[in-house]
C-alpha cells in the first residue's frame, strides 16, 4: 500500500501536465498520419483491406512484448524517462520513412518499428502518471493526461486538413505529410528531457518483491473481460474506411477525425473525475454501451452526414474507458508493480488487436462493410454483461490494491 510520504509526493498535477503535454505533441504526429495512412495504403499503393487489417494489427501485436519489457524495466530500474525517450525516438525515425517505401515488407517493417516505440512508451508513461497522483484523484489525473493527449489528436487532423488543402494539387501530398509528422516529435523529446520529472519509488513502497506475473487476482479477471471486448475492437482505420465508403471526401476525413478527438478530449477530465466519485467500473460500463451504440450506428449508416454524428459519439467511448481503465488498474496494484501491470495489460490488448483487425478485414472483404461493426457491437455487449457480473461479485468496501 502506498505510504503517506508517497501520497504527499504525488499530490500535485504538475508532472501529470507535462506528461500530458509531451503526449500532446506526440498526438499531433500520430493523428496527422492515422487518418490518411489507410487511404494511402488502399488508394495510392493499392493494398486490399485484409492487408491493411494485418498491418494495423501488427503495429501493436508485433511490438506487444516490448510493452511488458518496458513496464518490467521501469519497475526494476526505478526510472521511466529513458525508456520513454527511446520509444519516441523510434517513432521519429519510422513515420517519415513510410514515404520512401512502397514494398509490403518495408511498410510492415516500419509499422512494426513504430509499434515498438508505441509499445515501449505506454507502460512507463502510465506508471509515471499513476505515481504522480493520489488514489482519490487518480481518475482526474489520468483524465488531464488523456485530455492533453487527445487535444493533440484534435490539432493533428486540423493540421492535416490544412496541408491537404495546400497540397491538394500536389501528386506527392501523402509523402510530404508523412515527412512532416517528424516535427512534433522533436518537441515531444524536448519536453520529456527538460520538463518531465521522475517520481522515484520510496523504500516504503517496495514491499516484498513479486514474480513478474504475480499481481492481484482481480487485475487478471478485469483483464480477461477487457480482452473479450477487445476481440471486437478492431483498428480505427476501419472507421475511416467506412467513412470513405459512405461518401465522406478525403478533405473532410481529417475534420471528422478532429471532431471525434475534440469530444474525447473535452469529456476526458469530467468523466475521469466522475470515476473518482461513483467508481471506475460504472464509468467503463457506460463507455462500452457508447461503443456498442456507435458500432451499431456505423453498421446501419447509409449516408455521409451520419458519420459526423457517429464519430462524435464514438469520442465518448474513449473518454469513459481509456484513462479510467488505467486508473482502475492503478487502484488495484501497488506503485512498485504498476509498470509490469500496465505492461501485461497493454501487451495483452496489443496481442488481441491483430486477430481483431484481421477478423474485421475479412468480414469487410468477404461479407460486407457493415459486418465488422455488428461483430464489434455484439462483443461489447457481451463484455458489458461480464463486467456487471464482476462488479456484483466484488464485496463493497473491499480494498482493491495489494
Amino acid at each position: 500500500m502506498e505510504n503517506m510520504k508517497t501520497k504527499k509526493k504525488a499530490g500535485s498535477f504538475g508532472n501529470v501536465f507535462y506528461v500530458g503535454l509531451l503526449s500532446f505533441f506526440g498526438g499531433i504526429s500520430q493523428d496527422m498520419f492515422v487518418p490518411i495512412l489507410p487511404l494511402y495504403l488502399a488508394n495510392v499503393l493499392g493494398f486490399d483491406k485484409t492487408f491493411i487489417g494485418i498491418s494495423e494489427g501488427l503495429v501493436t501485436s508485433g511490438a506487444s512484448i516490448f510493452r511488458f519489457i518496458a513496464g518490467f524495466l521501469s519497475d526494476t530500474l526505478g526510472k521511466k524517462k529513458p525508456i520513454i525517450f527511446l520509444a519516441y525516438s523510434l517513432s521519429l525515425v519510422a513515420r517519415p520513412l513510410l514515404a520512401l517505401t512502397t514494398a509490403a515488407t518495408g511498410i510492415l517493417g516500419l509499422r512494426f518499428l513504430d509499434g515498438i516505440g508505441k509499445g515501449m512508451k505506454d507502460s512507463p508513461k502510465d506508471a509515471l502518471i499513476a505515481d504522480s497522483t493520489e488514489e482519490g484523484n487518480r481518475g482526474k489525473g489520468f483524465g488531464i493526461a488523456r485530455a492533453l493527449d487527445t487535444l493533440g489528436s484534435v490539432v493533428g487532423p486540423l493540421l492535416l486538413f490544412g496541408l491537404l488543402f495546400l497540397l491538394r494539387d500536389n501528386p506527392r501530398k501523402y509523402h510530404l505529410i508523412l515527412f512532416f509528422t517528424a516535427v512534433p516529435l522533436l518537441a515531444t523529446l524536448a519536453i520529456l528531457v527538460f520538463k518531465v520529472k521522475e517520481v522515484p519509488v520510496t523504500a516504503g513502497d517496495l514491499g516484498v518483491p513479486r514474480a513478474a506475473f504475480a499481481l492481484p487476482r482481480r487485475f487478471y479477471v478485469f483483464l480477461g473481460i477487457v480482452l473479450l471486448f477487445s476481440i471486437g475492437n478492431s483498428s480505427d482505420a476501419f472507421l475511416i474506411l467506412r467513412a470513405q465508403n459512405l461518401g465522406v471526401t478525403l478533405l473532410a476525413i481529417p475534420l471528422v477525425y478532429a471532431l471525434f478527438n475534440f469530444v474525447y478530449a473535452a469529456a476526458s477530465v469530467p468523466l475521469g473525475s466522475l470515476s473518482d466519485r461513483i467508481g471506475r467500473e460504472k464509468v467503463i460500463l457506460l463507455g462500452w454501451l457508447a461503443y456498442a451504440a456507435s458500432y451499431f450506428g456505423f453498421a446501419l449508416a447509409g449516408a455521409g452526414w451520419q458519420i459526423w454524428l457517429l464519430f462524435a459519439f464514438y469520442g465518448l467511448y474513449y473518454a469513459t474507458t481509456e484513462g479510467v481503465a488505467k486508473a482502475f488498474i492503478a487502484d488495484m496494484v501497488g506503485s512498485n508493480h504498476r509498470g509490469r501491470a500496465y505492461g501485461i495489460y497493454n501487451t495483452a490488448i496489443g496481442v488481441v488487436s491483430l486477430p481483431a483487425s484481421i477478423i474485421a478485414g475479412m468480414l469487410w472483404d468477404q461479407v460486407n462493410p457493415a459486418a465488422p461493426f455488428y461483430f464489434g457491437a455484439a462483443l461489447a455487449l457481451c463484455a458489458f454483461i461480464a463486467l456487471v457480473l464482476f462488479v456484483l461479485c466484488t464485496p463493497k468496501g473491499r480494498r482493491v490494491f495489494a
